[in-house]
C-alpha cells in the first residue's frame, strides 16, 4: 500500500492507488469484499474438515481412511456388483428361455433388446456400422438378404460360431478363385460376369456373348448359386438376384470376385461373450427388420 505521505488518488475513479505502476497503468487499492473473504475462509475450514472426515491424504502404501471410513470407490464397486447380480438373474432367465420365448415375454424382450444394443455397439458396429447397414465386405443386417439364413435360430448359430472363424462348428463356405487359380480364363470370366449382371439387373458390357457366359455359369457356378441364381443358404452361396452385393454389383466388381474370390471372416462370439449376451444379440439383430 502506498505511504501516507505519497498517497495518490486516481483522478478518474477517485480510488487510492497502491503505488504500483506497470507501463503507465497504476494499481487501484480495491480490497476484496468481506463477504467474499468470509466464504474463502469457510472453504479452507471445510477442506480441512473434509481431509479429516473422508479419505484424502496419500501414504506410502495407501491413504488415510478418514473418520467416517467412507470410500466412493468402494461404493461404486458395491453398486456395480449389485447391478451385475441383478443382470445375472435376468441373464439366467434368458439362458433358460428359448429365443421364441424371449420374443414373446415382454420383460425378457426389453432386457434382450437393451443388452443386445449395447453388445452390438461394443462388438459388431465396427464392421456392420452403428446402424447395422454394413459396408463393402460387411453385410447389411437390415435387409432381407441373408447368406446363411435370417431366422432367429440361424442368426444365433452364426453369432455363436462365426463364419470361417476356425471354430469347429463355424459356418463354412468358400468360393473358388476362378481366375487366380486358372480355372477360367479372362474371356470366360468376362462372359460369366456379364451374364450374372444381366440377370441381376445390372448393365452388362456391349458386345459380350451372354449365351457363352450362361454356359460358363451352368458349368461352374450353378451347383452352388442355383440355376435360378437365387443361391443356396445350406452352403452359404448368396443369391445373385438380390439388390445388395457384398462386394459390389457392377460388372467390374463381379469380375473381381470371380477372379480372386474374397471370403470374409466373422468371429465366433460364443467363446468371447456369455450365452445371455449372444442370445440378446440374436434377438436384437433379428428385430432390426431384416430377419426372416
Amino acid at each position: 500500500m502506498a505511504d501516507m505521505k505519497t498517497r495518490e488518488v486516481d483522478h478518474i475513479s477517485g480510488v487510492e492507488t497502491t503505488g504500483h505502476e506497470w507501463d503507465g497503468l497504476k494499481e487501484l487499492n480495491n480490497p476484496l469484499p468481506k463477504w467474499w473473504l468470509y466464504i474463502f475462509y469457510a472453504t479452507i475450514v471445510w477442506a480441512i474438515g473434509y481431509w479429516v472426515v473422508y479419505p484424502a491424504w496419500p501414504l506410502v502404501s495407501g491413504y488415510t481412511s478418514g473418520v467416517l471410513g467412507d470410500s466412493q470407490r468402494a461404493n461404486a464397486l458395491a453398486a456395480y456388483e449389485a447391478g451385475m447380480a441383478e443382470r445375472a438373474q435376468i441373464g439366467e432367465k434368458l439362458i433358460n428361455a428359448s429365443l421364441e420365448e424371449i420374443q414373446s415375454t415382454q420383460s425378457l424382450m426389453e432386457f434382450a433388446m437393451a443388452n443386445g444394443r449395447a453388445a452390438f455397439g461394443d462388438n459388431c458396429a465396427a464392421c456392420h456400422g452403428s446402424g447395422a447397414t454394413g459396408a463393402e465386405g460387411y453385410p447389411n443386417l437390415q435387409d432381407d438378404n441373408w447368406i446363411w439364413g435370417g431366422t432367429l435360430e440361424d442368426i444365433h448359430l452364426t453369432l455363436q460360431y462365426g463364419i470361417r472363424s476356425g471354430h469347429d462348428e463355424a459356418r463354412f463356405g468358400e468360393m473358388p478363385a476362378f481366375g487366380r487359380d486358372e480355372m477360367l480364363d479372362k474371356e470366360q470370366i468376362t462372359q460369366v460376369a456379364n451374364f450374372v449382371a444381366s440377370r441381376a439387373g445390372a448393365t452388362p458390357d456391349d458386345g459380350v456373348d451372354l449365351a457363352a457366359g450362361e454356359q460358363v455359369y451352368v458349368e461352374n457356378c450353378a451347383a452352388c448359386h442355383g440355376d435360378d441364381l437365387k443361391g443356396m443358404k445350406e452352403v452359404g452361396a448368396p443369391s445373385l438376384m438380390s439388390n445388395n452385393y457384398l462386394y459390389g454389383k457392377s460388372v467390374e466388381a463381379i469380375k473381381a470376385q470371380v477372379t480372386n474370390a474374397r471370403n470374409g471372416v466373422m468371429p465366433a462370439w460364443a467363446p468371447r461373450l456369455d450365452p445371455a449376451t449372444v442370445k440378446s444379440l440374436a434377438v436384437y439383430v433379428h428385430a432390426l427388420g431384416g430377419g426372416e
